[in-house]
């Protein structure tokens, strides 16, 4: 484990008091990360001394560029054993890249009466794509129910899961409910029927060891700004036989192998997605939170977040009158908890945390279809956690909702 007020001190952010003079507790990190010194170095220092346009020129400059981008795709594919770096491509967020696979992927291969499946758990941006793509191509999409304690209804998989199945996608860990979905064995599912997998883990690459080799997962995408990274990149991982079967999304530079006023002819993998200049400076941010990550250790940083959400878990079961959404058990969630308190609504009890200078988030998170059609709720609040999150901030927490009640007239 590693030392947490230690690892406070490599943030910025959080050395700085919240404008009500209190110290600045961040429970958000499941929106989007705080980022340590060292990535705001690392940027800092490519705009300063190595800034140029990658691939493209034979100077000085250019070659430091095009080795610190590509030195940082490589350092991501050695993060979740990626088995070549050129499996790697750089996207704007885990939205783009599931975009890409929609609009790629699914123009050549889906046709009517063809199915996507998808779950009652997921992200818009798990969701919304393939309705696109559905609408494109005439696939029906199909959502795997959830269980009234918040898990996948694996009783019921072999029903929606069938030779009609094309393309299963799911998340590996929701970022409302917080449950750990059974990615191995739904990978393995999705095989057996001949339906290729396609995982979002925005959620699970920043907070646990990932092998993508050990899933065996098709694609698999995940977004920068969750894992201390900058904003304005995203991966998209993918086995080569399927991203070489997949058409370019953009067209443009640098993607192409030759152009002629007659048509073109596409570039190599990772180029051919990759139109453009590239988010380089963003490139090697993440290779240096992906580097910040490596030396506290994955399975470190797992088991903290664990310890914090069992304590979080315990210490909000006391709260009167706030339910926990998801599973309870905290070895079946991620880092984050949210809840609804009765009697007041999400937004007012973010608003009243923001004055004891705690960041929540409220509203649904971008899974409207989780909250109104399976939770009965137009919103909720959440708290969710990282590597600098104390026991000491959860009792704050504990306490501001305390306050939350009393200010409601509910004690």
């Amino acid at each position: 484990m590693f030392d947490v007020q230690k690892v406070r001190r490599d943030f910025p952010i959080l050395n700085q008091p919240h404008p009500s003079q209190k110290p600045l507790i961040y429970l958000d990190s499941a929106a989007s990360s705080q980022k340590p010194a060292a990535v705001i170095e690392a940027m800092n220092h490519y705009y300063q001394a190595q800034n140029a346009n990658v691939h493209r020129g034979i100077h000085y400059l250019s070659d430091e560029a095009t080795n610190v981008y590509e030195g940082a795709r490589k350092k991501i594919a050695d993060f979740i054993r990626s088995p070549a770096p050129e499996q790697i491509i750089f996207t704007r967020n885990a939205t783009e890249a599931l975009n890409l696979i929609a609009y790629t992927w699914a123009r050549v291969n889906l046709n009517p009466g063809d199915e996507i499946l998808t779950t009652a758990m997921e992200h818009h941006a798990n969701v919304v794509p393939w309705q696109m793509a559905a609408e494109m191509t005439g696939a029906t999409v199909r959502f795997l129910p959830i269980t009234a304690d918040g898990h996948l209804d694996l009783a019921q998989l072999d029903q929606y899961l069938t030779r009609k199945t094309k393309l299963f996608t799911f998340t590996a860990v929701s970022n409302v409910l917080g449950t750990i979905n059974p990615v191995e064995k739904l990978v393995e599912k999705a095989r057996a029927v001949g339906a290729i997998t396609v995982i979002d883990a925005a959620q699970s690459v920043p907070h646990a060891p990932v092998d993508v080799q050990a899933i065996n997962c098709d694609l698999l995408v995940f977004s920068s700004h969750k894992m201390l990274g900058p904003t304005g990149i995203g991966v998209l991982y993918g086995k080569r036989e399927i991203l070489e079967s997949m058409p370019p999304f953009m067209g443009g530079g640098d993607m192409i192998r030759r152009v002629t006023s007659q048509g073109s002819t596409w570039n190599e993998l990772p180029y051919k997605f990759e139109a453009g200049t590239p988010p380089i400076a963003e490139a090697v941010g993440l290779g240096a939170a992906v580097d910040y990550l490596n030396q506290l250790g994955m399975d470190n940083v797992h088991h903290h977040e664990q310890s914090i959400t069992a304590y979080a878990l315990e210490s909000l079961s006391e709260v009167p009158d706030l339910h926990i959404l998801g599973p309870k058990a905290a070895h079946e969630r991620g880092g984050l908890v949210a809840f609804d308190l009765k009697g007041i609504h999400p937004h007012d009890v973010a608003q009243i945390l923001d004055d004891d200078g705690i960041a929540i988030r409220a509203g649904h998170h971008c899974a409207m279809p989780l909250h109104k059609e399976h939770l009965g709720l137009n919103s909720s609040a959440r708290a969710s956690f990282y590597v600098h999150t104390s026991t000491d901030e959860i009792d704050m927490l504990v306490r501001s909702l305390y306050r939350a009640r009393r200010l409601f007239r509910l004690a």
